[in-house]
């Protein structure tokens, strides 16, 4: 999940290098499987009235968008993967901070989602983001935006077990607040992932221009 690109630790870059084989076509199937999700999840947010589905739905969009940056920048040098991976960045922030007043504004309304629903879609889309993990599994130590692909797509399968908990909790309890604050959880994570994403593609932003600056200029 776009929202959830959380870095775990500092990996050592490609440095330009080519992507691996097999990469691009993994990505145009990650791009379709998250369009159709975002498409499952938008209608039966909005029909069940849950904000954590909303969210995901948000979120399975931005990583479609995530993946066809990545497609877009995958045969240039560091630096353009860098800025792609920057802007993939700015994307989860702002995402972070929709989901965060769309479920302040629900807790002023104070009416449950509909919670099978929640529960059927947010197995669905469970089982669509372990299959794309792991696909995305053997590219995971790449650079920066290869690794922010596989850190999305493997937390996307752990946003999905909330709305499968919030779900049991709207159902156990008839009241919204489960649901509302799996939207919340989620916001914030995109908060924290994307500054996490911000501050590795900077890094690897200025190495690849010190790298541009040593090297040799040719007459």
């Amino acid at each position: 999940m776009s929202a959830h690109c959380h870095h775990d630790h500092e990996v050592l870059s490609r440095d330009g290098a080519s992507p691996p084989p097999g990469y691009g076509r993994v990505l145009w199937i990650a791009l379709a499987v998250n369009l159709l999700m975002f498409m499952l999840e938008i209608g039966a947010g909005m029909v069940s009235g849950s904000v954590s589905l909303l969210a995901d739905a948000i979120d399975f969009f931005g990583d479609a968008a995530n993946y066809a940056v990545s497609l877009a920048v995958l045969s240039l040098g560091l630096v353009w993967r860098a800025r792609a991976a920057l802007l993939k960045a700015v994307s989860m922030l702002a995402f972070g901070v929709a989901v965060l007043g769309k479920a302040a504004w629900a807790a002023t309304q104070g009416v449950p989602p509909e919670a099978l629903t929640m529960g059927v879609v947010g197995a669905l889309a469970l089982a669509a983001n372990l299959g794309v993990a792991l696909l995305l599994y053997r590219f995971r130590e790449g650079d920066a935006n290869m690794r922010s692909v596989w850190l999305c797509t493997r937390n996307d399968a752990l946003g999905n077990l909330a709305v499968m908990a919030a779900a049991l909790g709207v159902f156990g309890t008839g009241n919204a607040w489960p649901d509302l604050a799996v939207a919340a959880a989620m916001g914030l994570l995109a908060l924290l992932g994307g500054w996490s994403v911000v501050r590795q593609a900077r890094m690897e932003l200025a190495r690849a221009r010190g790298q541009e600056a040593t090297s040799p200029r040719r007459a």
